[in-house]
């Protein structure tokens, strides 16, 4: 790894290590960003699609049942001139269902097929874990989603709100003339849908407030939520799905449901059926033709920054894999993973494990009734790494249906969707399985899972530049150690602390501990509340719960880096600050300030080192250097 340039350092640690690179790297038309996390996506999609491209051509064989069912969905996925062909038909059916709508009470009678069906619906249901009793799945009452990315883009001061409505009614009301409609009839349907979003925004939550982890719980005896819904038979539809009888629910946003009857009403109706059939023909664009496709990506491209759609190559690809993406997950991990990189990594793992441990237990400011319950936390910290011990069975179940059997690109997703949600209500009242893997092993991510209490580590994240055999101790400690160390730090966030051993939403702590523990929060959410990036500014209490996992993880990584013989600070600092490099589009940019738990990139590697004391001796930081910290400033939680 290339040395960094000390006084540089001492200006700004993450222009020093990615100026240059920052000079020359351009971003791909076809996406918002690029750098660190996005090299590696971009490698494994090459990567990936060579593979499946053979595979589908019949040069190499699938090894098992299911990648076959993948592949002949990914050559109906490839095949655009049958997809042209077809244009807006394969979506025709489920528009005459809405449209042959006559009231509430008709749609009462559809429900339940259509909650199978995922069709969109003004609100929806599903099965996972009980927050207070995490070993067996509850049933939630989920709002629907709004428009606009967050309900602030709705506020009167927010620019980008109506400029981002405007994108998004042209683009739908040009999708639906390419189903058959006239301007005119698209226009008003458009219209309607954009009235019954309004009717949503006021009750449901900002990305500030969806952060509260513990805000989520709010269980609500059963009977009673079904009678407070005066047009819909809210028990009904429920018995439908469910194989038994709930006694409670549980509410994400109850106040949605407190002001149902407002929002779904017979005056609504009208506005509301063309709101589901918008929403319907926004979310299955991407499977019908090509032109269907790309437009239907307008209003997210407008987002983001995007400047183009993603080749027909490269969306048929990513289309297939996220129907099958356990299936594709499990091939990347045991060809270009493998049993032994998995079995050294679970070692690290445990190794950063027994740091956090010693830190805990000789953390000065925890009562030692709180140390003791959170080293039982630590104790039962699960740990997965590189890709799941075995398939989901409901994998089996997925049969792709070829063209010459009558099937099309949507006829097979709707299939598919339709088996996954049914074995979804089924896991009601069952244990919950802690083993399951909720990201697929391709997917350069890392997580920690408050209601399993287990820490994830997918085979994608898995190398350079966050993990080598030809990088330094030092290097990898800034790299996976920090990564791994952060979900271990999750546990112990302002999130995290609130969930027991068990993943049970239960207060283990002390009063006072609890206290100080919050004191210590407000002081992350005012080291980054405020700070200017892309022309606007972080949300303190939005990105706190990563900011403290960033901080514990980086101060425990440093530790495991100390304590080996070829310690090299600046090695670990370098590659802290590589892993973070990223160069986005201004408004791929603002869009993450307004939605992301994550502060920026370049804040996460410039301001979290700051807390460091060892990170001043490093690199010979001093008072009058920008980037110097003062001691009394300096935010240490674990």
């Amino acid at each position: 790894m290339a040395t960094v340039n000390q006084a540089t350092v001492k200006q700004d640690l993450y222009d020093a290590v990615n100026g240059d690179w920052m000079k020359t790297a351009e971003i791909p038309d076809d996406h918002a960003s690029t750098g660190g996390f996005m090299d590696l996506v971009d490698a494994i999609e090459k990567t990936l699609m060579h593979d499946f491209d053979a595979m589908a051509a019949g040069d190499v064989q699938p090894d098992n049942p299911q990648l076959a069912e993948f592949i002949k969905f990914y050559q109906l996925t490839k095949d655009f001139k049958q997809r042209d062909a077809a244009g807006a038909k394969p979506l025709q059916s489920c528009l005459k269902q809405i449209d042959s709508l006559g009231d509430l009470a008709d749609l009462q009678t559809r429900m339940p097929d259509w909650i199978y069906d995922g069709l969109p619906l003004p609100f929806s249901l599903d099965v996972d874990a009980d927050m207070k009793n995490t070993k067996v799945n509850a049933l939630f009452a989920q709002a629907p989603g709004t428009i606009l990315p967050d309900k602030t883009y709705y506020d009167e001061g927010n620019q980008s709100g109506p400029k981002l409505l405007a994108v998004y009614a042209k683009m739908m009301t040009e999708l639906f003339q390419k189903v058959g409609y006239d301007h005119e009839q698209a226009q008003a349907t458009v219209d309607d849908a954009l009235k019954f979003d309004r009717l949503i925004v006021p009750w449901v939550k900002s990305a500030e407030e969806a952060a509260d982890y513990s805000k989520m719980y709010n269980p609500r005896n059963f009977k009673d939520f079904t009678n407070d819904s005066r047009y819909l038979d809210l028990a009904a539809i429920t018995y439908s799905v469910i194989n038994g009888n709930p006694d409670v629910v549980i509410l994400p946003e109850p106040a949605y449901f407190d002001h149902f009857n407002d929002v779904v009403n017979p005056e609504n109706f009208a506005i509301m059926k063309n709101w589901m059939k918008t929403k319907l023909v926004q979310r299955l664009s991407g499977y019908l033709s090509d032109d269907m496709r790309t437009l239907g990506t307008t209003y997210s491209r407008t987002l983001s920054g995007q400047k183009q759609p993603r080749s027909q190559a490269k969306s048929a690809y990513y289309l297939a894999a996220g129907m099958f993406d356990q299936v594709v997950g499990l091939y990347y991990g045991h060809k270009y993973f493998g049993e032994a990189a998995k079995a050294d990594v679970h070692h690290m793992v445990e190794k950063m494990i027994g740091v956090y441990k010693r830190r805990l237990q000789a953390n000065t400011w925890l009562s030692a009734a709180t140390r003791e319950k959170a080293v039982t936390k630590l104790n039962n910290l699960g740990i997965q790494v590189g890709y799941p011990d075995k398939l989901e069975p409901v994998y089996t179940k997925f049969k792709t249906h070829t063209a010459a059997e009558g099937g099309s690109v949507l006829s097979n997703v709707l299939n598919f969707g339709r088996i996954s949600r049914q074995n979804m209500f089924a896991k009601w009242g069952q244990p919950t399985d802690r083993t399951r893997w909720e990201m697929s092993a391709d997917t350069v991510n890392a997580y920690y899972h408050p209601f399993m209490n287990i820490i994830v580590f997918p085979a994608a994240i898995l190398q350079a530049p966050f993990y080598s055999l030809k990088q330094s101790s030092s290097a990898n400690y800034g790299g996976i150690g920090a990564v791994i160390a952060h979900e271990i730090s999750h546990a112990f966030d302002n999130n995290g602390a609130l969930f027991d051993e068990f993943g049970n939403l239960h207060n283990w702590w002390t009063e006072e501990d609890s206290a100080h523990f919050k004191e210590l929060a407000k002081s992350m959410i005012s080291e980054f509340d405020g700070l200017d990036f892309a022309g606007a500014k972080v949300n303190g209490t939005l990105t706190v719960s990563e900011n403290i996992a960033d901080a514990g993880g980086l101060s425990c990584a440093e530790e495991a880096a100390k304590g080996e013989q070829d310690v090299d600070l600046s090695a670990f600092f370098t590659n802290w600050a590589m892993v973070w490099r990223m160069k986005a589009t201004k408004q791929y940019m603002q869009l993450l300030l307004s939605i992301d738990v994550h502060a920026p990139a370049k804040l996460r590697a410039n301001v979290q080192p700051k807390n460091l004391d060892d990170f001043y001796t490093t690199f010979d930081i001093q008072p009058d250097d920008p980037m110097y910290l003062a001691p009394d400033k300096r935010v240490k939680i674990w």
